[in-house]
């Protein structure tokens, strides 16, 4: 199938997605007319779609079960206490390092980007207004670290990257680690370097977190800790934990230290619906891939970086990247990245492991662009308009891309 018809596919499903069609139903349109305008029959079409679902319907199932671990870290106020605990140990004089940690620390333990955010916006804007800081440097601390800690957690992207390329989720979620922490700081210092001065007011004041009966710190934490020590026993003793069994295990630990027993049908019911509308999600973007998968779109861009004389290896980053623009969300972009080049990959000597990593960084490059979801959640929670939310895409891009080079860098470093 032709190059052009997964192109066109592609750019269908974000007209229709920008046309407020949900996305699910977008890609599977925009995977119909990829595969009639790439020069294959309606059936042909069909089976190539279907195929597309099966290839990720195991990382459907285990991000299922992650929402055990999600809608217990948020429903039960662990999410919030772990927050709170990082902004005031940090203090107001560290704003912007206490929002990023917070907002990285939150996904990296499982909760999504958009939750982490939402989380922490309302203790961001209450210091806001307090020190005299524009709402819009505030969300890019936020995404910026929401960002790092998405490359380094049990994540929908993370999971279906590493199940695509047949990769520990552990080693994974591991080569990431110091990509994160470098960018955790690139991004406070892309926040300040934004700042005017006069703008900032601050006083050095103690704040006080309205006392919600939340959990305390040490029984938050209690559930990401044990899913991350379940899912760590591969590189160290050989011992391997499915995502499937580790990420709800945490979660029940996590009630049971908590005592939230009353709250856990919540808890759950919360978790399966957050994670419903991305495994609806994963089946349109499965159908898409199936689609990319099967035509010469990766050849062309195997072709295109090697007159631009790069690497083969850049395939990973610019494919996580570039579909990750297409479809404005990190998941369907290392979905798609990861579905559709893991045979190259694979084939010119990459690990999946490795390769897997690179694909999660790169997504976060183009992610949040104004056709997804996730640009108009984080722009309404901090009361931004469309183009005041706009102005940060760039910034956000930065980051995200110097992620991804980080990334590279290592895998180039480590090899």
């Amino acid at each position: 199938m032709t190059a052009i018809g997964a192109i066109i596919g592609l750019i269908v499903a974000i007209f229709l997605i920008i046309k407020k069609l949900p996305a699910a139903y977008a890609m599977i349109a925009g995977a119909l007319a990829g595969g009639l305008l790439g020069g294959i029959a309606l059936p042909q079409t069909i089976s190539l779609m279907i195929d597309g679902i099966k290839d990720i319907s195991p990382a459907i199932i285990r991000i299922i079960a992650a929402g055990v671990l999600s809608g217990v870290l948020v429903k039960s106020g662990a999410a919030e206490t772990i927050s709170n605990a990082i902004i005031k140990v940090l203090g107001a004089q560290k704003v912007f390092l206490a929002l990023a940690l917070a907002t990285m620390l939150l996904c990296a333990a499982g909760v999504f980007i958009d939750v982490a955010v939402i989380t922490v916006a309302p203790i961001a804007l209450s210091l806001g207004n307090r020190l005299g800081i524009s709402k819009s440097l505030l969300l890019i601390a936020m995404i910026g670290g929401g960002k790092c800690g998405n490359i380094i957690s049990p994540n929908p992207n993370t999971i279906i990257a590493a199940e695509n390329l047949e990769a520990s989720l552990s080693s994974v979620i591991f080569y990431n680690i110091i990509p994160a922490t470098i960018g955790l700081i690139f991004t406070v210092f892309v926040v300040s370097k934004l700042i005017p001065q006069k703008q900032i007011q601050l006083s050095g004041k103690e704040f006080e977190i309205e006392n919600k009966n939340l959990p305390s710190v040490w029984s938050s934490l209690s559930a990401p800790i044990t899913t991350l020590l379940l899912l760590s026993l591969r590189p160290i003793c050989n011992i391997t934990i499915d995502p499937l069994l580790a990420m709800p295990i945490g979660g029940l630990v996590g009630i049971v230290c908590m005592k939230k027993y009353r709250e856990s049908l919540s808890c759950l019911e919360y978790g399966l619906q957050k994670m419903s509308g991305v495994a609806i999600l994963l089946i349109g973007t499965g159908t898409i891939a199936g689609i990319i998968k099967n035509s010469t779109l990766k050849d062309c861009i195997l072709q295109m970086l090697a007159q631009a004389n790069f690497s083969d290896t850049l395939v990973a980053p610019i494919s996580g990247a570039l579909m990750s623009a297409a479809t404005a969300s990190t998941t369907a972009g290392a979905t798609l990245a990861s579905a559709s080049f893991s045979d190259v990959i694979l084939g010119i000597g990459i690990s999946g492991a490795w390769g897997a990593a690179m694909i999660n960084s790169g997504a976060t490059v183009l992610d949040h662009l104004p056709h997804g979801s996730f640009f108009h959640a984080t722009g309404g929670v901090c009361e931004l308009t469309f183009k005041e939310r706009l102005k940060l895409v760039p910034y956000e891009s930065l980051i995200g891309g110097v992620l991804a080079i980080l990334t590279t860098i290592m895998y180039f470093i480590c090899n």
